[in-house]
């Protein structure tokens, strides 16, 4: 504990400086998992990016120690030596702890415990003002439970203690074909009612072709069951292997997936979002270009890509939740406008062991189920920018007809008012006045697509006008994220200036 607590000493000590300058900063962990692109300014950020420690696993009280910027598979591989497991780990192993407590993550056991940050007792915190505070359910409950999904906007969360369960050796994952998405709901609501079940999602490979599955953690293998994995570069992508294998079958089907494949069953191919990769370069799609570019295909990777090719900006990903009775609308409304399959079903409940009430309930102002069906939305959109913004908004308003709500971790095209309707921003405000952190940028700046300022910059720069003609040119974009994802390094910072003669 001595090296973390001369960490944060040093990084609550910049802090402070920066909050007697009024100056705000944004925080760098040294990786991402937004698809939006990174604004950092090197004298103008906080460096956590050191804080990537597992400090304790405890067997008794059944939680661990964590540090923000420890990744899903760190943690995961940590806490299996001692046969245990976080009761929800996020399907990409890149993906910290920090970022699900400071994002919003729900994955396929969150029917079960709720989102990511239902499962942290407590958390280390260093204020905007640099004082370093502890907050839990009993001690700064409005801060504890206003910095999850607060995007590090409340200040820079240091430590976290996340709850454990029982580790097994493999996940028993039963396929279940469906044929609409009433069907669909149908076998989530009877997965649901089943405590012996652990694991619960879905895939849509079209609007009346689906498969539910529904896993139990297990150290038996029935006989009969096929061990399945999906993390090495002969193994299937998930999503293929189950289309594949539920193909004209009407009867379930159950294999067993070791634990870690099945956690991080969606890395390779980014769910299915690489395959529009091999569709951009005209690529054969298929089991043998898949094994040759196997590393380009793992979502770390991906995501280094799809930062410096820019190219997030002209594809639609996006995750929503939508009440139960609204799903067939939604579904429907999909079909028409976004046509890309598949589509993912998780489902997820709002509240979850670790609180007494639901955060996401108090930070809306619209009042929500307990449980809501989430739909990943991943896939190209329309290929003129101005359409592209158009199709977004029109997507958001739909989605907050329907009484849904969509996951901050991607582009936002809000209008700031339009925001504000959304999300509480008066409890928020408070919330920042209180714990000194007004002099930060809020959620919405930090999530916001400033359409205005793109539009601004096309028409004052003919250097802009340039570079965006330049850049459309197929398939440059493409080339140059793949070239500096093959290059590594860093791809969050802006590049320092080189020093000229006189300043040596």
């Amino acid at each position: 504990m001595d090296n973390h607590d001369g960490a944060v000493a040093q990084i609550a000590t910049a802090i402070g400086k920066f909050h007697a300058r009024k100056e705000a900063f944004r925080i760098y962990h040294g990786s991402t998992n937004s698809t939006r692109q990174s604004q950092y300014q090197r004298d103008r950020m906080v460096d956590t990016s050191g804080l990537n420690n597992v400090l304790k696993v405890d067997t008794k009280s059944m939680t661990a120690l964590v540090e923000p910027n420890v990744p899903m598979d760190s943690l995961v591989e940590a806490t299996l030596k001692h046969g245990l497991l976080p009761p929800v780990v996020m399907e990409f192993p890149g993906i910290t702890v920090g970022g699900g407590f400071a994002g919003t993550a729900g994955e396929s056991s969150s029917f079960r415990y709720g989102f990511f940050d239902r499962t942290i007792n407590w958390i280390e915190m260093i204020l905007a003002n640099g004082e370093i505070v502890k907050a839990s359910a009993t001690q700064k409950s409005d801060l504890f439970y206003g910095a999850a999904s607060s995007f590090g906007t409340l200040g820079v969360t240091t430590l976290l203690e996340v709850q454990l369960i029982e580790a097994k050796t493999y996940v028993a994952l039963t396929y279940h074909p469906v044929s609409s998405i009433s069907e669909a709901q149908e076998e989530i609501e009877k997965a649901t009612k089943d405590a012996s079940n652990d694991f619960l999602d879905g895939i849509m490979y079209s609007k009346d072709n689906g498969v539910i599955c529904v896993g139990r953690l297990t150290n038996d293998i029935p006989a009969g069951v096929k061990v399945q994995g999906f993390t090495r570069p002969t193994d299937p992508w998930f999503y293929i292997h189950v289309q594949r294998l539920m193909k004209n079958r009407t009867a379930p089907v159950t294999e067993a997936v070791p634990v870690v494949d099945y956690l991080f069953r969606y890395d390779r191919g980014g769910f299915w979002v690489a395959k529009y990769a091999y569709t951009y370069f005209i690529t054969p799609f298929n089991r043998i270009t898949r094994f040759l570019l196997d590393y380009f295909m793992h979502t770390r990777v991906m995501y280094h890509a799809l930062h410096q090719s820019g190219l997030s900006s002209f594809y639609t990903i996006q995750d929503v939740a939508i009440p139960y009775k609204e799903a067939a609308t939604f579904m429907s409304y999909l079909d028409g406008n976004f046509k890309n399959y598949p589509i993912w079903l998780c489902p997820l409940k709002q509240s979850g062991n670790a609180s007494t009430h639901s955060l996401q309930v108090l930070k809306t102002n619209q009042q929500r189920p307990e449980m809501m069906l989430n739909f990943g939305v991943w896939g190209p959109g329309p290929k003129k920018r101005e359409e592209f913004i158009q199709w977004n908004r029109a997507f958001e308003k739909k989605v907050d007809a329907l009484g849904g709500q969509k996951w901050l971790y991607a582009h936002t095209y809000y209008t700031e008012e339009e925001f504000d309707e959304i999300y509480n921003r008066e409890k928020y405000d408070a919330l920042r006045e209180k714990y000194h952190a007004t002099y930060l940028p809020t959620v919405y700046d930090k999530v916001k697509v400033d359409v205005e300022k793109e539009k601004r910059a096309r028409e004052e720069s003919m250097k802009a006008r340039l570079l965006a003609l330049f850049w459309s040119i197929w398939p440059l974009m493409g080339l140059y994220g793949v070239y500096k994802a093959m290059m590594g390094g860093d791809y969050l910072l802006p590049k320092t200036k080189r020093k000229s003669s006189k300043e040596l």
